[in-house]
């Protein structure tokens, strides 16, 4: 896939989450469980380190002391449905067992203290004098915390261990399924052993997905998303490719088709590997060369270092470090596709930069020896003049690859070459087929070009990722194509010919209209449309910064709360326990964002969390829209009440989110926060009145069926 893969990029990230066997929701057990525990365990300790953080002649009023005990208590439920799940993977993985166990006894005992030493209920009594609490021991409950925290963390690493062992076995077992694939003679043989194959390939998704999905380093996660989404391509493409194989048994352009495909995945579970346990395969070393904006970018990052430090580096290093870049632009100047204004533009603006790094070596050498404002003053200006000759390099390279990027996906969106070849192919027609092929490995080399000069002016290490991805799914794809051409050529009036030509000519296309998407978000990069800061240094005024926290403070207490309700359950895939899960999850992460943490970094972030969350709140509000009508008018009405109250609040944080900023930075923020709380204690509300409504009901359908039995008792009597 071409678009980012990346947390902004759009396309690649979600053709992983397509149909087929890589696109299908799953909760992998272990990981999900430890996950979903670990972010309701985690923000209550903050919490409570936050409320042990109080003056000690602040008055204890009762409303202080009840959120205490309250998050006293959720921090303890929370620890033992942890200790549950780790314990559940130690009997599971006996190696591992001791280790698990001994951190989980550590959990447990730090939730207990902390039980205890927030427990308020008897301090109102006069033999309380003497108990020991929060107030009188606060370094017990920052060591319990401290404890707590320590445990979990051993528990989750263990558990993460595991997981990886998991993705190595599930890895090993579908190469090895691949391996009889690859020796199969005949269909129905091939038919059993695929359909083996494709319930491994399911498992693998799902471990791999998961794993995706909880990596922090961005570059990690786009190599897994671009791993992963050519395993979902190959999938088919091995389904159609070994199926012409076994048709036509001695056609070698067939089995050179097919042994493109199996090569092809087997990179992509190697690189799966080498993500998951972070090392490469006989110590190999990553080779890929920098990109030429990061090259510029740590070169000026160098230079600007000589306006504190005068002895930092040496003239060597820089003017090493600009020839290597400089370089690089000879992809530009080299390409044949680049137009002759680009190429000389771009030679100019070099011998530019190379001229003013000797004019700033020659200032700096003079500022070494003597030390006169005249002379910071030139060394600031030689400064200034590299950057700025730098920056119109970084412009003029953008423009080059995006405007060729732009007109050869524009050329070549009706696909005609693909076409033609469809046609040669069941004409049967030999010299179209060499015509029409010559014509599409000349696309496929413009198409590989022109994404090698896309990565270097990308911006980001995903969108770098992304453009070698789609490189060499151009340089593959094309030969693939070709080779499954030249099969339907040979066989004209085969079916499995056609069909598998026409899996290939898909995945181009889908790469054509990928590259597309790759474009527009290395534009937004380039534009500073994308990674613009949206958090506390938005934020001026310490006050203001403090007003966000507190209002964070109290959203994180609702989403223990809802936690707390959504634990009642005893259908945890129902509907509405679901809708209300993902709606507490997401508030959680807008806590963290109060906080300056998680994974909330922009102002585009911001935006698609709050706008995600108003619409979970009115897919919840639907499936209690639904639940009610099962319920008699009383109860019905008391409901409806509820939901009365909740879909205008989701409809005015998607108000909040469309007004421009124009500035008003704090008071979005403040808004969204606000509405966020609100939602979510009506959310508490509705959760806690749905499950009461629901057990009545059972208790009533109970009481139907007891009642009906017996009058069926009483008929046959």
């Amino acid at each position: 896939m071409a678009a980012s893969p990346g947390p902004a990029g759009g396309a690649a990230a979600g053709a992983v989450h397509g149909s087929g066997p890589f696109g299908l929701a799953f909760d992998s057990g272990l990981e999900i469980k430890t996950r979903s525990v670990e972010q309701t365990l985690l923000p209550l300790v903050s919490q409570i380190t936050t409320l042990i953080n109080h003056k000690d002649n602040t008055k204890k009023s009762d409303k202080t002391l009840q959120a205490i005990q309250r998050v006293g208590q959720a921090v303890n439920l929370a620890v033992g449905r942890f200790v549950k799940v780790g314990e559940a993977i130690a009997n599971e993985n006996w190696d591992l067992k001791e280790e698990i166990n001994i951190a989980c006894i550590e959990a447990k005992q730090a939730g207990e203290t902390i039980a205890a030493l927030t427990d308020m209920s008897s301090l109102s009594r006069p033999e309380s004098d003497g108990q020991i609490t929060i107030f009188t021991d606060k370094t017990g409950v920052i060591k319990a915390a401290r404890l707590l925290l320590s445990s979990v963390t051993k528990v989750l690493l263990l558990a993460d261990r595991v997981v990886i062992k998991q993705i190595i076995r599930s890895r090993n077992k579908v190469l090895a399924t691949m391996e009889r694939l690859e020796k199969v003679n005949s269909f129905q043989e091939f038919v059993q052993i695929f359909s083996q194959f494709g319930n491994e390939m399911v498992e693998f998704a799902h471990l791999t997905g998961d794993r995706q999905n909880d990596l922090k380093d961005e570059k990690k996660k786009a190599k897994m998303a671009a791993a992963r989404a050519v395993l979902e391509k190959c999938t088919m493409m091995l389904l159609t490719a070994s199926k012409t194989c076994l048709r036509h048994p001695n056609c070698e352009s067939a089995h050179k088709n097919k042994e493109g495909v199996f090569d092809r995945m087997k990179v992509a579970l190697d690189k799966v590997i080498e993500i998951v346990t972070e090392c490469k395969p006989n110590g190999e070393t990553d080779i890929s060369s920098i990109s030429i904006f990061t090259g510029i970018k740590e070169f000026k990052m160098n230079i600007e270092t000589l306006r504190e430090n005068l002895y930092f580096q040496s003239k060597e290093t820089l003017s090493a470090m600009l020839d290597a870049l400089l370089e690089r632009t000879e992809d530009f100047t080299d390409c044949a596709y680049t137009s002759h204004e680009h190429r000389e533009r771009i030679l100019e603006l070099s011998a530019q930069a190379r001229m003013e790094l000797q004019q700033l070596i020659s200032v700096w050498i003079e500022a070494q020896s003597k030390k006169t404002k005249s002379i910071d003053e030139e060394l600031e200006l030689a400064i200034l003049k590299i950057s700025h000759s730098l920056n119109e390099l970084k412009k003029e390279l953008h423009s080059t690859a995006a405007q060729l990027a732009a007109d050869l996906v524009k050329y070549h969106a009706d696909h005609v070459v693909l076409k033609a070849l469809k046609l040669t192919g069941v004409e049967g027609n030999l010299e179209g087929l060499a015509e029409y092929a010559c014509k599409l490995s000349e696309q496929k080399e413009r198409l590989v070009e022109t994404c090698r000069l896309l990565r270097h002016v990308s911006g980001t290490e995903p969108l770098e990722i992304t453009c070698i991805h789609a490189e060499e799914t151009f340089q593959v794809t094309g030969q693939q194509i070709i080779s499954a051409a030249e099969t339907l050529t040979l066989h004209p009036s085969s079916k499995i010919a056609k069909e598998n030509l026409d899996v290939f000519c898909e995945a181009w296309e889908s790469q054509i209209s990928d590259m597309l998407t790759l474009l527009r978000e290395i534009n937004d990069v380039f534009e500073g449309r994308r990674g613009e800061k949206y958090g506390y240094l938005s934020l001026p005024k310490p006050m203001e910064q403090a007003k966000i926290a507190k209002l964070g403070l109290k959203l994180g207490l609702l989403t223990s709360d809802a936690n707390c309700e959504i634990e009642k359950w005893e259908d945890q895939e129902d509907e509405i326990v679901r809708y209300g899960r993902n709606m507490s999850s997401m508030a959680y992460s807008l806590h963290l964002f109060t906080r300056g943490e998680g994974p909330i970094k922009t102002s585009q972030d911001l935006i698609h969390q709050l706008e995600a969350f108003a619409e979970e709140g009115l897919k919840l509000a639907s499936s209690v829209q639904a639940f009610s009508k099962q319920l008699k008018d009383d109860d019905k009405l008391m409901l409806l009440l509820e939901i009365n109250k909740l879909v205008p609040l989701c409809h005015q944080l998607q108000a909040v989110t469309k007004t421009p900023l124009q500035n008003q930075v704090f008071l979005k923020v403040d808004k969204s926060i606000t509405k966020t709380r609100c939602i979510m204690a009506t959310l508490v509300q509705l959760l806690s009145l749905c499950y009461k409504l629901l057990k009545k009901l059972q208790m009533e359908n109970n009481r139907w069926v007891s009642v009906t039995n017996k009058d069926s008792v009483d008929g046959k009597t």
